[in-house]
């Protein structure tokens, strides 16, 4: 009902409303929802009623797993963290050893009672020489700039991709859920071979009950509306980024792009003209083959998300190589990479070609980060040095990535990059403020002035000094919170 909170992950099954998702995505603007559309837990309903069907509840839900990840991320130790635990290292032994020298040199060479001032200089110098300003240099940083990510729907998994995201030079992006809605509508079917369209409709939909991909989801539904009668698929098999096989009526089907068409040994050539038009305007196309025998072709269209060429024309700005890789065909991945002016891309890709393209860049030397949301994309996001995942995707892809974008949106790598470099700078500015503040207070608690000022520094006054230390470098890092992005 209007004003109470959504319990947990589900889709609507009955009503119209608008949700306030700020606390998920960081957009104030509330979000229209109607039947189908899928709602998160812990989000407000703002104005009508709403039916609900659940579909994951606690450590499932989308708020959970943020709480978990971001709670990973500020665990967790950036590289340039563990340098500094290694000076932090060498720093104790080197204090101690100052601290050792002070008392000794004051006691046999300074005035009476010379081992009082060596005493008092030595206590000084331990008290001063805490290292408790470099040990928070680089944690605070980390924790403030993960909590400022989740509230802007970005999820860190780790330290190491808040240090890594600047650094990123190449980009390769999926198309279906990343660069597009990934909400296809079906637009049509055309049969061959003595097969009338409905009938192609039919059985790739039957095949497709099993498949979880949105562009099967997509010709289920079609199916559906059209009242056609599905039958159970059998010995469905999906060979992940080319296409899907089974049974349906005790006959052998197989569905997907030209790779799998080649794989069964059937020609294409009958639809070749049909099938290159629609693609030429965008639309993705898939072959249906019967017993060994092309039946037809289905195609489906999925928009470019409005979001898209915006967030293409930021990380253009920064001078990031976007690189699209898609499973469709050529013609069509050359149809939306021209809309988006995408200069590289490539079509009827493999999750093994995937892996491979993440590979061959960085063998070049290239940073690569890799942005996708399917179950396909899942080992070159594992394998890049940044995997973005969407969080609108799958689990697999999202488990995979070192960063989640909450609702999808690819402004959100521009806007993950700028707080990367942010919190870099933010970290660099702690760590020489430890750095510069030991470098001066420890030879003035040893007592290097006493000899042209007679100036000591009082044990307390040290105390003071190191207490201030760590409280600058915990507000410096608080104004990541300010950063906008």
């Amino acid at each position: 009902r209007p004003g109470e909170k959504v319990p947990v992950d589900g889709v609507v099954t009955e009503g119209s409303s608008s949700l306030d998702e700020s606390m998920i995505t960081g957009e104030p603007i509330p979000v229209a929802k109607r039947v189908g559309d899928h709602v998160i837990g812990a989000t407000m309903n703002t104005s009508g009623s709403l039916v609900i069907k659940s579909e994951k509840v606690g450590s499932q839900t989308v708020l959970s797993q943020i709480i978990q990840m971001v709670a990973q991320a500020q665990r967790s130790k950036a590289p340039m963290q563990r340098m500094a635990d290694k000076v932090a290292g060498v720093f104790v032994v080197g204090v101690v050893a100052i601290a050792l020298l002070t008392f000794f040199a004051w006691g046999f060479f300074g005035p009476e009672p010379s081992w009082v001032y060596g005493l008092i200089n030595a206590v000084a110098v331990l008290i001063i020489a805490c290292p408790c300003a470099l040990g928070l240099a680089t944690p605070m940083s980390i924790m403030v700039a993960s909590g400022k990510g989740a509230s802007n729907g970005i999820l860190f998994r780790d330290a190491a991709a808040i240090e890594n995201l600047r650094k990123v030079d190449t980009l390769i992006v999926d198309k279906t859920g990343t660069l597009t809605e990934g909400r296809p509508t079906f637009e049509r079917a055309i049969g061959t071979n003595g097969f009338p369209e409905e009938e192609v409709l039919r059985l790739a939909a039957s095949l497709d009950q099993g498949s979880e991909h949105p562009l099967a989801a997509t010709i289920v539904e079609a199916a559906r509306q059209r009242n056609l009668a599905l039958e159970k698929a059998e010995n469905f098999e999906s060979s992940t980024g080319i296409g899907v096989r089974g049974s349906v009526g005790g006959r052998k089907l197989a569905l997907g792009n030209t790779a799998l068409m080649q794989a069964e040994g059937i020609g294409t050539d009958s639809l070749a003209g049909e099938g290159d038009a629609l693609r030429a305007q965008g639309t993705s196309v898939m072959y249906l083959a019967v017993d060994g025998k092309l039946a037809g072709i289905l195609a489906v269209s999925d928009p470019v998300k409005p979001t898209t060429p915006e967030a293409l024309a930021k990380l253009r700005e920064v001078g990031i190589r976007v690189v699209m890789a898609t499973g469709d065909g050529v013609v069509t991945a050359k149809s939306v990479a021209a809309k988006l002016g995408i200069d590289e891309f490539h079509g009827e890709v493999k999750p093994a070609d995937k892996l491979a393209l993440v590979s061959k860049f960085q063998e070049e030397g290239r940073v690569v980060a890799m942005a996708g949301d399917g179950i396909n994309d899942a080992p070159a996001l594992a394998k890049a040095d940044v995997g973005i995942a969407m969080g609108t995707g799958t689990d697999v892809a999202m488990n995979s990535a070192q960063v989640t974008l909450v609702k999808g949106d690819l402004r959100g790598i521009a806007r993950a990059r700028e707080l990367s470099e942010a919190t870099i700078w933010n970290m660099k500015q702690n760590l020489g403020f430890a750095f510069v503040y030991n470098a001066l207070g420890v030879p003035l608690a040893a007592g290097v002035l006493y000899a042209s000022t007679g100036w000591l520094l009082s044990p307390m006054i040290a105390a003071l000094a190191m207490s201030l230390s760590s409280a600058s470098v915990v507000s410096n890092a608080l104004r990541l919170r300010k950063t906008k992005i």
